[in-house]
């Protein structure tokens, strides 16, 4: 008889579900067991994230990307209104993360978030599907922009536009931070094959994450500019259609965790609590003598006591003024806390700093998704011996596939290596913070290759053009693909710090607010695009009075690009410097320090309340 092993176990399915697994189990036993175990995760993954995510991306990113050109074309914009419009849209929509996740944790969980903004999604697809396919949803086309007499959109057919944008931006303020954390709950933490395939699981989402990408960059864009508009935007919407059908067929399988109420609430009662007991000394033995009570229904796991930030564990010193109620709740929330919530608020504070530092680190990535293009434009791009030019913005894709075959390499045979030597991180070989800080001193290499590539541009395209534009100035005859190794380089930093980030989110997060973890890699990207924009706005306002000139002008020749990608560097740095500062100080959610003996972290349960 054969004995199946329940630590295999990963999937958190209903008893009869598992049936089907048994076989699996099995043969992990054997040696075809990576790809049984790729098979199980792949098999999550297209539940829960290629369903939904891949699917949302394939849509927004293949909009969102070509709408500058869809709203010029077909709607007759002016170029700096239509600008504005993508701006704005696009920084809502990451901005729309941090309030769907804020409603999700709160009040309806991830499931029916996820299941409302997918159907939100889809209608926003079709209505911008229905904007280029019926006449009278869009303005006359325009033969002749330059005479000025072409018509604009009128109000309602602007309003049926926005409504469609206005979809989308519910959409993915859903969508975006929730159905990562979903997909994570499906596999239970207190199996060693679990906590190993939730790792992989982050690994091979941003994989998907990222072909989703390449496909929206090139097939649908080619479709929706060169075939039709109606077409290209009704593949992305026929294949939100299909997301939200595998969601939705899916349903009894989920394990769906219900929401506690607000998440914050909890937090500010933490910071008020301990300011009204400022005056107040903490005990010798804070984890003996302070208010621990702990719901027994409660998602969140125990956290042990901590000696950081030790003010605010000044909340759970009970008064004689401080009252309990029967069922062992303060009575006061605002005046008495207990330690849970206080260890769930250091987590919050914890990561804050880690948050901060991928600020900086994102622009370096921002410059190779902008400038690049520019630096392309006036580098020879043809072809081999061909007349055929690849376009500029095209060379962005090989950032994606150096990210695309990466990750694969490192999950199936980088963390094996690294398995040998190290057992940290459940089993990924190294921590967290680790391979942030390898993520970031490779954009450090990157942003050193990328100076120095612009550096052999530019003398080439002084000392032997092939062609001067108009507008454009001397196209040099150093080759665009001198581009790829940073590009390159950007795709595994990304790959490691990135991937990282979302990850760290999820598992240091308490688990009552995992989506608001989700949303601020969304977040954090709208920060570092502002503070891109400002970084630029200082140098040319600095640079353009300077001796050696303006270093970023439109003839990238007359300027000193590669004077700005130093400075870049530079600004690495130092923001890695504050980043192994920062991650030198940081305690691990559940780890305690010196008193792991009195205190010791519960595992979550795997019984969870279910919508």
């Amino acid at each position: 008889m054969i004995r199946i092993p329940p630590k295999r176990m990963n999937l958190r399915l209903p008893t009869e579900e598992l049936k089907p697994c048994l076989l699996l189990l099995v043969l992990e036993r054997h040696t075809t067991f990576t790809f049984f175990r790729l098979l199980n995760i792949g098999l999550t993954l297209f539940h829960y994230d290629a369903g939904n995510e891949t699917f949302e991306k394939l849509g927004t990113t293949g909009t969102q990307n070509n709408l500058l050109v869809y709203l010029t074309t077909v709607f007759n914009m002016k170029s700096i209104t239509a600008t504005t419009l993508v701006n704005i849209f696009g920084g809502t929509t990451n901005l729309a993360t941090l309030l769907g996740a804020f409603l999700c944790d709160t009040y309806f969980g991830r499931y029916k978030t996820l299941g409302f903004a997918s159907i939100a999604s889809f209608l926003g697809m079709l209505m911008l599907t229905l904007t280029a396919a019926i006449p009278i949803l869009h303005p006359p086309h325009c033969v002749d922009k330059d005479s000025g007499e072409c018509s604009g959109a009128t109000p309602w057919q602007m309003t049926f536009l926005i409504s469609g944008l206005g979809l989308l931006v519910v959409g993915a303020g859903g969508i975006r931070p929730c159905n990562l954390a979903f997909g994570a709950d499906q596999f239970n933490p207190n199996t060693e094959s679990g906590k190993r395939n939730i790792s992989s699981f982050f690994n091979w989402y941003y994989f998907t994450f990222t072909f989703a990408m390449m496909v929206s960059l090139t097939f649908i864009v080619y479709v929706q500019s060169d075939v039709s508009w109606a077409w290209g935007l009704a593949i992305p919407a026929f294949m939100m259609l299909m997301s939200c059908l595998l969601f939705f067929m899916g349903s009894k399988l989920y394990v769906k965790i219900k929401p506690e109420g607000s998440p914050l609430t909890g937090a500010v009662q933490v910071i008020v609590a301990a300011f009204k007991k400022r005056r107040l000394v903490i005990p010798e033995q804070p984890w003996q003598s302070l208010y621990n009570y702990i719901p027994t229904n409660s998602i969140n796991s125990k956290l042990p006591y901590t000696d950081q930030f030790r003010f605010l564990a000044k909340a759970a010193i009970m008064t004689p003024e401080d009252k309990i109620d029967p069922d062992g709740l303060s009575a006061a929330p605002w005046s008495l806390c207990s330690m849970q919530q206080i260890e769930q608020v250091k987590c919050l504070v914890r990561v804050i700093p880690i948050w901060v530092a991928g600020f900086l680190y994102s622009i370096a990535l921002v410059q190779q998704q902008t400038y690049v293009v520019f630096q392309a434009l006036q580098s020879d791009r043809r072809f081999g011996n061909t007349d055929f030019k690849i376009p500029a913005a095209s060379y962005f894709v090989f950032n994606m596939l150096a990210l695309t075959v990466w990750i694969p390499l490192y999950d199936r045979i980088i963390v094996p290596f690294l398995q040998r030597f190290t057992k940290k991180e459940d089993g990924m070989g190294i921590t967290l913070l680790q391979k942030m800080g390898t993520g970031m001193v490779i954009s450090i290499i990157m942003t050193l290759v990328s100076a120095i590539v612009e550096q052999r541009r530019r003398n080439f395209a002084l000392s032997n053009p092939i062609a001067v534009e108009e507008g454009r100035g001397a196209i040099s005859s150093s080759s665009a693909m001198w581009l790829v190794p940073q590009l390159t380089l950007a795709g595994i930093s990304e790959a490691f710090t990135v991937i990282a980030y979302v990850e760290f989110y999820y598992k240091q997060f308490p688990e009552n607010m995992r989506s608001i973890g989700g949303s601020l890699t969304f977040v954090g990207a709208a920060v570092s695009n502002y503070l891109n924009s400002f970084l630029l706005s200082i140098v040319h306002h600095i640079t353009k009075g300077a001796p050696t000139g303006d270093w970023l002008p439109e003839d990238l020749n007359k300027g000193r690009l590669d004077y700005f990608y130093y400075l870049v560097a530079g600004l690495g740095v130092l923001n890695l410097g504050f980043f192994v500062i920062c991650a030198s100080k940081y305690k691990y959610k559940g780890s305690s320090d010196t008193h792991a003996s009195q205190v010791a972290m519960e595992d979550l349960k795997s019984e969870k309340t279910l919508v």
